[in-house]
């Protein structure tokens, strides 16, 4: 009697798989410094015999199928902790309206411009923590970009230079521009995003930063951009948080405040 031996072999390969492009709206803008890398993908393979037949005719069974599994970026995490006074040497001082105490450093994973996670850091009032958490992972489950993502001590405090680098921030001890009143950031209680494609303007329409001419009238449909009833928008309403962009006169854009100013 003639023995037939069969053999299978099943090779699987897992592919990487990468986010789509983002493209600025700007030609030429250099992407922000990548704090995270991108997945790399992972290789197996597995071989299966079939038994030896123990009849005259061989019995041969199809392998099993099996289905790839592509990895794709990390999922959303936000970590929340005390910060450290020296963290604020430049945005809090004696005389701010809230003490160090009651902020909190909030780090967490954010959608780049260059269509990469990274991990950036706010300065936020401790009640409104789950507040920031929850919308910032749903802006990134939306893969919505944003361009930078640094505590403006970074930039001593100074709120335009935190501007000009397009940086998204939010406490900052400091009144609102021409007033003696404190800012709604110097409670912790508001953030800027995107500031260059989210600018302030002014009642006349012009800008104070060269570099967000051209982002000055809504709608806008381009990366990061506010537009009115937007996701974005709902997203922060439905938290209690009011948008500047609906301010009467002046548009500020980047801004969000909870409770409102």
């Amino acid at each position: 009697m003639i023995r037939t031996r069969a053999v299978l072999a099943t090779t699987v390969g897992c592919l990487a798989a990468s986010a789509c492009g983002v493209a600025s709206s700007q030609p030429g803008r250099a992407a922000p410094p990548a704090t995270s890398a991108p997945i790399s993908a992972s290789s197996q393979s597995t071989g299966v015999a079939a038994p030896e037949p123990t009849g005259a005719t061989p019995v041969t069974s199809p392998p099993a199928a099996v289905s790839p599994t592509p990895t794709g970026p990390p999922e959303f995490s936000a970590k929340v902790s005390r910060v450290a006074r020296e963290q604020l040497k430049y945005s809090w001082r004696p005389g701010c309206p809230i003490p160090v105490n009651d902020l909190r450093l909030v780090t967490m994973t954010y959608w780049g411009f260059d269509d990469k996670p990274h991990t950036g850091e706010l300065v936020v009032h401790e009640d409104v923590t789950d507040d920031i958490t929850s919308i910032f992972r749903r802006l990134y489950d939306w893969r919505w970009p944003i361009y930078r993502m640094q505590l403006v001590d970074v930039y001593k405090a100074d709120d335009f230079a935190s501007i000009e680098a397009d940086n998204t921030s939010a406490f900052n001890c400091r009144p609102v521009e021409g007033t003696s009143s404190w800012s709604k950031h110097a409670y912790g209680r508001a953030i800027d995003i995107n500031p260059r494609e989210n600018p302030y303007v002014y009642a006349d329409g012009s800008v104070s930063h060269k570099n967000a001419r051209g982002f000055d009238k809504r709608p806008l449909r381009a990366p990061g951009v506010i537009n009115a009833g937007d996701r974005v928008v709902r997203a922060f309403e439905q938290k209690g948080w009011e948008w500047g962009g609906s301010w009467a006169g002046a548009k500020d854009y980047q801004h969000f405040a909870k409770g409102g100013s």
